[in-house]
């Protein structure tokens, strides 16, 4: 997967995570670009259960690859209503579909206009241009 893969359906982050809204929910992951700065994922720790809340610019949790250990910081408010279990038996398939199978965590949000405040896809094309790429 190219590092400047870029997802039409999604909004971004500057910290290069992805939102996509999905049955009133919205599913939280990382990107491609993300995935080539960190290179093997080894292990992904989110420190938060269903039920629980996260807020925008907050940790919810860890990834770690054979280079370093990130935050992954919340795009945006919400209740946690469904976590991507695959990923605590099989971290590495964040290399192999960040974008589709490895979702990280899915939120009911509290607050729609957040999104509104997030990168669309011309958007963080850009700023991966200003990136290097």
């Amino acid at each position: 997967m190219a590092s400047d893969d870029v997802r039409s359906d999604r909004r971004y982050t500057k910290d290069h995570e992805w939102t996509k809204e999905e049955d009133g929910r919205v599913l939280i992951g990382i990107t491609a670009y993300a995935v080539d700065q960190l290179g093997d994922i080894t292990l992904v720790n989110l420190d938060v259960k269903v039920g629980e809340t996260i807020t925008r610019g907050k940790a919810f949790g860890t990834i770690e690859s054979v280079k370093t250990l990130s935050d992954l910081f919340a795009p945006l408010s919400g209740r946690v209503v469904q976590i991507n279990q695959l990923l605590e038996q099989q971290p590495e398939k964040v290399n192999e579909d960040c974008y589709d199978l490895a979702w990280m965590i899915a939120v009911e949000p509290s607050d729609r206009s957040e999104l509104d405040g997030l990168l669309d896809p011309t958007a963080y094309t850009e700023l991966l241009k200003t990136a290097g790429h």
